[in-house]
């Protein structure tokens, strides 16, 4: 697998080299472009021909720290206006990149990941930020899960967080602790024997993060909770 530092400079020279048209959406705020997940792109100046030239950009550095899963995003007008790529890792790690150069605009650590040791199975090693973030333009918020640690890998916690697009500052009224929130039909949420790998989603104004397990072992349960983003004191599940 090509590093995502190549990854990222082979894409976004092509978006500086093309003339892109007026009307083109540039944004890429959510796993696989649109709420249908198609992962359609569609750009007038992304032919055959241009294609061909595409080449890695040399002066792009997007060095992370930490395994990727999830989709990196894309903001057109990020912070300051810059065109931002948005990152994140196993690691907790959270970057806003200027996607011209690559160099780091903000980045958060959301609390430790948990060592596979610590959970009955498994294959990420450590495990924390796996499904792909979403972003609300409006509202200008990232939203991702985490699973934290708190104390070494014996308290397993999975936290959905809202960050300021612009800044990388926890929003208020956030994170969400799923499993003092999450309660269906009697049954609670228990975060150590589940796993957050299905990418985030937004319907009207409603926050929706999908759980099931860490790999098929253990007596886990598929979870789709509910976060109003004005009021994430108010979970559903």
């Amino acid at each position: 697998m090509k590093p995502l530092s190549y990854i990222f400079s082979v894409v976004l020279a092509y978006f500086w080299s093309a003339v892109v048209p007026i009307n083109a959406q540039v944004n890429v705020t959510q796993f696989h472009n649109h709420d249908s997940r198609d992962g359609l792109y569609v750009d007038a100046a992304f032919t055959l021909d241009a294609a061909t030239n595409l080449a890695r950009d040399l002066n792009f550095d997007g060095s992370i720290v930490g395994d990727v899963y999830a989709q990196p995003l894309y903001v057109d007008e990020g912070p300051g206006g810059r065109p931002t790529v948005i990152a994140v890792t196993e690691s907790n790690n959270v970057y806003a990149l200027d996607a011209i150069d690559g160099s780091i605009i903000w980045q958060r650590n959301v609390g430790d990941p948990v060592p596979l040791n610590d959970l009955v199975c498994g294959d990420i090693d450590p495990i924390g930020i796996t499904g792909t973030p979403i972003i609300d333009l409006a509202s200008r918020a990232l939203f991702f899960n985490a699973m934290i640690t708190p104390d070494g890998g014996n308290t397993k916690k999975h936290f959905i967080f809202s960050l300021n697009l612009d800044t990388g500052d926890i929003n208020s009224g956030w994170p969400v602790d799923v499993g003092e929130a999450a309660v269906f039909n009697g049954t609670n949420f228990t975060p150590s024997i589940q796993a957050q790998r299905p990418a985030l989603g937004i319907v009207g104004d409603i926050l929706y993060v999908p759980y099931g397990s860490l790999l098929d072992c253990g007596v886990y349960h598929g979870w789709l909770v509910g976060v109003p983003i004005g009021d994430p004191a108010s979970v559903t599940a």
